[in-house]
């Protein structure tokens, strides 16, 4: 495994990234990976390396380039005090289009490296990159060709930026994890969500995850569990060997 650190012009300023790449000489398919609210640390680099073993080059950018230097958080101390006013001012800073539209950098990016094979890309997010991974499927439909979106959050609300906004567009296939018991992804919500799938044709698979709870896929939070983590990496790889070149 390599893992680089790198700067890439984004849309508005230079954003921070890290690459990693497995053993080999490639070329891999590439993914972009959008992370949590709690920002780049090193429970969701360990992830992106997780996913990087498997066969991918994984660009993890630091979607809060715009709010300037943070952290790094620590999740489980983060969640003891008021995690609102910490991370309410960083996610203040994006949204799911001012991320998708730093996509096209990051697709820029991983075109311009070598070891990136040629053609579709996939996007995976976790928690509030749930519906960054989406909303860059519907932006960039001719280069995205699989999207995985972990206990994503407010995917259909009354929002101009809520992702389920943009589904006619996608040409891709998703992937949707769900904790039964998520308070950003209730029932209705759900409901909604995929009323909106089905009517805008998109190809995908929904799968409810039972007795989880919001996170459930992230090593560093106290709602971990490791054998669900499992499962959603596993509909992740068959996704992307399907849709991926």
């Amino acid at each position: 495994m390599s893992q680089d650190h790198v700067t890439i012009q984004a849309a508005d300023g230079a954003c921070n990234a890290y690459v990693l790449t497995p053993e080999g000489a490639g070329p891999w398919p590439g993914v972009v990976f959008f992370m949590d609210a709690f920002g780049i640390r090193p429970g969701m680099i360990q992830m992106a390396t997780h996913l990087a073993s498997k066969g991918y080059v994984v660009l993890l950018p630091d979607l809060f380039y715009r709010h300037g230097p943070y952290g790094p958080l620590d999740p489980a101390e983060v969640l003891k005090g008021d995690f609102r006013a910490i991370i309410g001012p960083l996610m203040g800073s994006t949204d799911n289009h001012k991320a998708a539209e730093d996509t096209k950098a990051f697709i820029a990016y991983l075109d311009g490296r070598a070891d990136v094979a040629e053609g579709k890309i996939g996007t995976v997010g976790f928690c509030m990159g749930g519906g960054m991974a989406i909303t860059a499927a519907a932006y960039y439909p001719d280069r995205v060709g699989a999207a995985v979106s972990f206990h994503g959050g407010n995917l259909a609300t009354d929002q101009v930026t809520s992702p389920h906004l943009l589904l006619d567009k996608i040409r891709g296939e998703l992937y949707i994890a769900v904790a039964d018991n998520d308070h950003s992804y209730p029932p209705e919500m759900g409901e909604r969500f995929e009323a909106a799938l089905q009517a805008a044709g998109v190809k995908h698979k929904t799968e409810f995850y039972a007795g989880k709870l919001h996170g459930w896929m992230k090593p560093d939070l106290p709602v971990y569990d490791a054998d669900a983590a499992e499962r959603g990496w596993n509909g992740l790889l068959e996704l992307y060997s399907r849709t991926l070149p």
